[in-house]
């Protein structure tokens, strides 16, 4: 494939260059979004003891069973009152209730709770005008957690959820995989910084802020390290300063123009390159490889062709870096609305829309698909993966998206 090589292929040679880190203690309200790198083992049940799921009164289900409430309401007498976070120091017996609060300790002698809203005040106390099965609103103890049992186990992605569940189990810090640190670098004397004054010569870096989103989003630190000029010292000097990090991205540089210095650099540092050229499009110009054991990509300078060879590849690794057990984007089929045609040799990503269609999903591309159009990635929601063998794809016909946002 004149020296191109397969994504695939590609995506399988990062995946194993790219180790999972080491692991970090974090306060619980950082620990939103990391991957946990423990087990999390109850340590007592949760709830503790049989409590009141309803406000209302704990009583015995002898005292207010049905043949009692049917021909004539229970009377019976309160004996206490129990608020939550107390606990009852008297006991239900015969023709006795206490008033009791959701989450309440169960009181002993009682076996069921009787809403509130079926009972009224009575000279003696309460009145049950409508029974309750009897063990009605309680919820026992362990019913959500049992001391022993791995609540969540390690490689988890923390949720909301898990948050809340290690709150109840009083985890204040918590055991995470780091996050993979990011350096990134543009390339090119044609660009300026956001700060910078430039003139109509210039364009604007959005290159190191599109990746260092894409890095954040997939869970990496990012570290920009701004614009390398087109001379190899510049380059050098702006590489050197990266290979502290975990992974290095350029921007730039990767193709074969007269001021492309990447590969000479690369080489100049001990780098141990993989492949240079990959077999899709966008983004041919993509390289690969070690320098001095942090993982370097070299991605085109062309947006959009940045951003899908980000997500082909950098995220990946950067995913797998960070202890995540799953990599890849979803992806589902969907009915392509268009005709496409290309050449069987390089494996296309379009940008496309998803969207429900009586009962079914579709996509449609969002328009021009040049590689410096990243008006396309903002509007797409997906995208089309069309294989290296299909040349043409009719409306109608099934196709492959990796979905980008769940906005659809």
């Amino acid at each position: 494939m004149n020296g191109l090589t397969p994504l695939k292929e590609a995506q399988r040679v990062v995946l194993d260059a790219a180790a999972s880190l080491g692991c970090e203690k974090v306060g619980l309200l950082n620990a939103l979004g990391r991957v946990l790198g423990e087990d999390i083992v109850a340590p007592r049940d949760n709830p503790p003891w049989n409590n009141s799921a309803m406000d209302g009164f704990a009583v015995r289900w002898e005292d207010i069973k049905k043949d009692h409430a049917i021909t004539k309401p229970a009377e019976l007498a309160v004996v206490e009152d129990v608020p939550a976070g107390q606990v009852a120091t008297k006991t239900v017996g015969p023709g006795q209730a206490i008033r009791i609060m959701t989450g309440a300790p169960m009181p002993d002698g009682a076996d069921t709770v009787v809403r509130v809203e079926f009972t009224e005040p009575s000279d003696a106390g309460v009145r049950i005008f409508q029974p309750e099965p009897q063990g009605a609103n309680i919820r026992p103890k362990g019913e959500d957690v049992q001391e022993g049992d791995c609540i969540i186990p390690t490689g988890t992605q923390l949720r909301p959820a898990e948050i809340g569940m290690l709150a109840i189990l009083a985890k204040s810090f918590v055991v995470v995989h780091q996050r993979p640190r990011v350096a990134i670098l543009s390339t090119g004397d044609e660009l300026a910084d956001l700060d910078e004054k430039f003139d109509e010569n210039k364009i604007v870096n959005s290159n190191s802020y599109g990746i260092a989103a894409a890095v954040q989003e997939a869970g990496g630190i990012p570290l920009l390290l701004g614009i390398a000029k087109d001379t190899p010292a510049s380059l050098k000097e702006k590489i050197s300063h990266g290979l502290g990090c975990d992974v290095l991205v350029l921007s730039g540089g990767v193709s074969m123009g007269d001021y492309d210095f990447t590969k000479a650099v690369f080489a100049e540092l001990g780098a141990d390159m993989h492949f240079w050229k990959l077999a899709i499009r966008p983004g041919q110009p993509v390289a690969f490889g070690k320098i001095q054991g942090t993982l370097a990509f070299g991605l085109p300078g062309n947006p959009v062709s940045s951003m899908v060879t980000f997500e082909q590849l950098v995220r990946l690794a950067v995913m797998k870096m960070g202890g995540y057990r799953h990599v890849a984007r979803p992806v589902v089929q969907a009915a392509f609305q268009e005709t496409f045609s290309k050449r069987p040799d390089r494996r296309h990503f379009l940008r496309g829309i998803l969207e429900h269609h009586d009962g079914r999903l579709t996509v449609r591309t969002t328009g021009p698909q040049g590689s410096g159009i990243l008006t396309s990635m903002v509007k797409a929601n997906g995208l089309i993966d069309i294989p290296e063998e299909v040349e043409t794809i009719n409306p109608g016909d099934i196709v492959q998206v990796q979905v980008l946002s769940q906005n659809f």
